[in-house]
């Protein structure tokens, strides 16, 4: 089974991004593509090269030769990006194809994460007959975490289960992301979306470490496909959102999702203040 491509959403509206512009000092430059563009086409540091580069730079070097992208429908930035990195190395034998997020008529956003691999995946319904890696636009994942996704495994799907600790993130931050619950053959049996502070002691492991998802997936297609069409709308969130499609698949089968654990910083642009302190992993 093919398992060599990835799935970047990047069709939100960066929001806490753009809320975060007020009071920035940074340069035109940099504010005016975070005003106008997706925050992972934010020129970053002294070469001006965005996450998005760099994502797939690494991406590549894991064995990645096919990219997905989510996006709204206006893909013009996405388009201005591929054509000037088109002659870098591992990008001309790159294959890049847009999948639009459509948002229903009567919403004025799309319907959230799980939604968009859905969407993509009626797209491409090449997707539906082989194992992919799914990640937000947003973060910069390292070249070992795409490795160990793309890795043999027998569960039909995969998460990388990061360390609280190796984040570097405060607790505050911690709290903003979903908790994951392990058993101990590492395979998923819960995840608790955006806990609140209070409630965080109560999630960690007997090393007292916390295991956090950061949006990082490889699937099975044809499995998890059903999971993302009848996943539920968050009554708080208005939204279908993929952790909560992932919960439900180990609901289903208690050895669907195997844990990935892994120490490691992770770079991420959530709002502007995230452009001045941004550092490259591999």
């Amino acid at each position: 089974m093919e398992n060599s491509s990835l799935v970047i959403m990047a069709g939100g509206a960066s929001s806490r991004m753009k809320n975060s512009l007020a009071n920035a000092t940074v340069s035109k430059t940099v504010l005016d593509a975070a005003r106008d563009l997706h925050k992972s086409l934010i020129p970053l540091g002294e070469n001006g090269k965005p996450l998005l580069y760099y994502l797939i730079k690494n991406a590549i070097t894991a064995g990645i030769t096919h990219i997905y992208l989510i996006t709204s429908k206006d893909t013009s930035g996405f388009n201005r990006f591929l054509e000037t990195y088109k002659d870098e190395p591992g990008f001309s034998s790159l294959t890049v194809q847009f999948a639009i997020q459509h948002i229903p008529p009567t919403r004025k956003k799309p319907l959230g994460t799980a939604d968009a691999l859905q969407q993509c995946m009626d797209q491409y319904p090449i997707l539906k007959e082989n194992s992919f890696t799914v990640c937000n636009g947003d973060n910069l994942y390292s070249t070992a975490v795409f490795k160990l996704l793309k890795a043999e495994r027998k569960a039909p799907h995969a998460i990388i289960a990061y360390s609280g600790h190796g984040l570097g993130f405060d607790d505050e931050k911690l709290a903003k992301f979903a908790v994951l619950a392990i058993d101990e053959n590492s395979f998923l049996t819960h995840i608790i979306e955006k806990p609140g502070v209070d409630q965080l002691q109560s999630y960690k492991d007997e090393k007292g470490e916390l295991r956090i998802s950061m949006n990082i997936f490889n699937f099975t297609g044809a499995d998890c496909y059903p999971f993302l069409v009848n996943c539920p709308i968050n009554p708080e969130r208005d939204e279908k959102e993929l952790p909560e499609a992932v919960r439900n698949m180990s609901k289903a089968n208690s050895k669907a999702v195997y844990c990935y654990p892994k120490s490691e910083k992770l770079p991420d642009l959530t709002t502007i203040a995230d452009v001045a302190t941004f550092k490259l992993t591999t």
